[in-house]
């Protein structure tokens, strides 16, 4: 059995988006990293900048999925032959993504950073249809690097909109930032109760807990964002340790 076509094009796309990444700090291009272009933004839903460190497991994972799905015994595994040209999709998404925000091209970093997210979705999604017969080593190398890329992605992506939504000065539709950021704190906690309820996945909720403790570190004091944050970051982890007993529970 030979290594086909979409496995290849797995490897090569992931070594592209990691390569592109990799050089957009070490250029940096155009002359600006990325989290310096983030920091640019003023917005509350930004984490400390060491919460970003995050990336360097998602890279780790994709070289192991890389790797695993690129092995001949993998080459007609039905769940990595649906998701395949998903994880081709999405990782030219990222690469481009990370052109646009560098040359401050927003509005495109929103459409780029939606089709990671999609195609993250159905990769998510993919891996856990008909997987009854799916290996330990599937889980660790594909199920669980990507719960944690759609975990930081979803952050990501309500960032990519909130700060799209500032450099165009739309004004969060007439609120304030601070109920703006209530709101959207509101919408994670309940994403995080919807993954919880629904998939038990703690790596994508440890996810979360880790964006959004970062957003604590980053704004210890700022009133009723801090407050609105903590309960957020407490009703998060509750889901987590639901997800966990409901996991335990049914193994």
């Amino acid at each position: 059995m030979k290594i086909t076509f979409r496995q290849i094009m797995v490897i090569l796309t992931t070594i592209l988006t990691i390569t592109v990444n990799g050089l957009a700090n070490a250029l940096p291009i155009n002359g600006m990293n990325t989290g310096e272009i983030s920091d640019s933004f003023n917005v509350y839903f930004v984490p400390a900048g060491y919460v970003f460190a995050i990336w360097g497991i998602i890279y780790i994972g994709m070289i192991l999925f890389a790797i695993y799905q690129a092995s001949p015994k993998q080459a007609e595994n039905p769940r990595l032959v649906r998701i395949g040209w998903w994880v081709v999709a999405g990782n030219l998404a990222n690469a481009a993504w990370i052109f646009f925000w560098h040359y401050l091209f927003f509005g495109w970093t929103l459409v780029f950073m939606l089709t990671l997210l999609v195609t993250l979705l159905f990769t998510y999604e993919g891996l856990r249809k008909d997987n009854e017969d799916a290996t330990r080593a599937e889980f660790w190398l594909a199920s669980v690097p990507y719960s944690i890329y759609l975990g930081w992605i979803s952050v990501a992506t309500i960032a990519n909109v909130t700060d799209v939504l500032d450099f165009y000065k739309w004004g969060q539709f007439g609120i304030s930032d601070e109920i703006w950021m209530v709101v959207i704190l509101a919408v994670v906690a309940a994403l995080a109760w919807l993954m919880s309820i629904r998939r038990q996945d703690v790596a994508y909720l440890a996810v979360l807990i880790w964006a959004i403790y970062g957003i604590i570190v980053k704004f210890p004091a700022a009133g009723i964002v801090t407050s609105a944050t903590w309960v957020a970051f407490g009703l998060i982890v509750l889901a987590f340790f639901y997800a966990t007993y409901q996991r335990l529970r049914t193994n």
